[in-house]
């Protein structure tokens, strides 16, 4: 006779080992519960998930992790003039936060939310909205069971960044984080993120651009070497808005990383682009981007930009889609996936795709993978410069396209100085 406990299935497992939140947004969770039973876990025979082995992310209980602790580098955007808002494995540490007061922005946490705020209507929202046609049940998981995060309004211009750094100190910590973001009309602001967060970590970011407001968001992932982690950011982008988005990712033994963007408003603009960088000597490494850009109005702006340097047997995979609705005329939408391998080991798996159902659009996706130009690595060498140091600043003008959509001069350059101390510390 099978045990009760082999009856159950992955998604039961897993919900059993999840305190659900009683209080705060709670129609929305019941609501992804809900959605979360229609769907299940997903598995490696779901298209979306082939590449990925998600039964890591399935478990019950994360794999252990050690904390690695970075004694030779400044914090990141440690020198920027910044609010910081500190999560410790996944819970809000107020004395490592700055005041949360700041010019143009309300800011608050989640585990503090009423049942009724600004926020009600939004929480879930657009998540619940991406699923379609796509099912992305880590997300639904995450607005079900998510214990802590921020809920931020931009009424205004932002008087600086606000930087959410994650802290990993427990190797067991499994923090499932849902942050929310509304730009009103004509607001802007600059979010930064780092910081390796647990064990195991789940995180949304639902971010509503309001009519003519702008949305930088910057964020870096690392440099825990055992990290296993799943995001999702979901996107709304209103008439004439801007929304931009930028991913550093080192080193983690698995980071599946899911944009879903949808621009409802003429004019608008939406970039979303990454780089990563993975060397399997120091542990497994696995980096999939999975993005879906919708153009439901005219004249909009979209770009995909992913660059990803593998060796030592490390894994990369790209799944990116451009949808072009019907009525969504002069559309320009352009998508790129590219891969540098170092070595005969490494792999790049890519998934472009179009979908186009207007007759007036300019769109275009491309992917390739190969490895360093021997010609200008030739030519660089010929010229005195050190195998080493012509390596890394091939690799960097490699992924210049992609850094190149950070808009802010201080914020590229922090970006670029990590990029080269990875390359330092990974020479062969």
């Amino acid at each position: 006779m099978m045990s009760a406990l082999e009856k159950k299935s992955p998604l039961e497992t897993r919900l059993e080992a999840l305190a659900i939140p009683a209080s705060g947004f709670g129609a929305a969770r019941k609501d992804a519960l809900a959605r979360l039973s229609a769907m299940g876990l997903p598995g490696r025979r779901d298209e979306y998930w082939r590449w990925t082995n998600p039964a890591e992310l399935n478990a019950p209980a994360p794999v252990p992790a050690k904390a690695f602790e970075i004694t030779d580098e400044a914090p990141l955007f440690g020198a920027v003039e910044r609010l910081k808002v500190v999560f410790v494995d996944g819970v809000f540490d107020a004395e490592a936060s700055d005041d949360l007061a700041l010019a143009g922005v309300e800011i608050s946490r989640l585990a503090d939310a009423p049942e009724v705020n600004w926020a009600s209507g939004l929480y879930g929202a657009l998540e619940a909205a991406g699923q379609t046609p796509v099912a992305r049940p880590f997300s639904v998981l995450n607005t079900a069971a998510a214990t802590d995060g921020v809920l931020i309004r931009v009424t205004g211009q932002a008087a600086k960044p606000v930087n959410l750094v994650y802290v990993h100190k427990s190797e067991v910590s499994d923090p499932i984080l849902h942050h929310v973001i509304k730009l009103e009309e004509g607001a802007e602001i600059t979010i930064l993120e780092n910081g390796p967060a647990g064990a195991r970590f789940n995180k949304v970011m639902e971010v509503d651009v309001g009519k003519g407001a702008r949305f930088h968001h910057i964020r870096a992932q690392g440099r825990d070497h055992e990290r296993r982690a799943v995001t999702g950011i979901f996107a709304r982008v209103a008439e004439g808005a801007l929304f931009k988005s930028f991913t550093l990712t080192v080193n983690g033994a698995l980071t599946r990383n899911e944009c879903v963007i949808d621009i409802v408003g003429d004019d608008a603009v939406a970039h979303v682009a990454g780089a990563a960088l993975g060397d399997g000597a120091t542990g497994d490494f696995l980096h999939d981007d999975t993005v879906f850009v919708t153009h439901g109005a005219e004249r909009g702006e979209s770009r995909q930009v992913f660059k990803k340097v593998l060796k030592h047997g490390a894994i990369g995979t790209f799944q990116g889609k451009i949808l072009v609705k019907q009525g969504a005329q002069k559309t320009d939408g352009y998508q790129i996936s590219q891969s540098l391998l170092l070595d005969d080991d490494s792999q790049f798996l890519a998934k472009p795709e179009l979908e186009i159902y207007a007759d007036d659009v300019k769109c275009s996706h491309g992917s390739t993978t190969g490895a360093i130009d021997e010609t200008a690595l030739f030519y660089l060498r010929s010229r005195g410069v050190p195998l080493d140091e012509a390596q890394g600043l091939l690799v960097l003008s490699f992924l210049a396209d992609a850094i190149e959509e950070i808009e802010a001069e201080e914020l590229r350059d922090e970006i670029v100085s990590r990029l080269e101390a990875w390359l330092n510390r990974h020479r062969d």
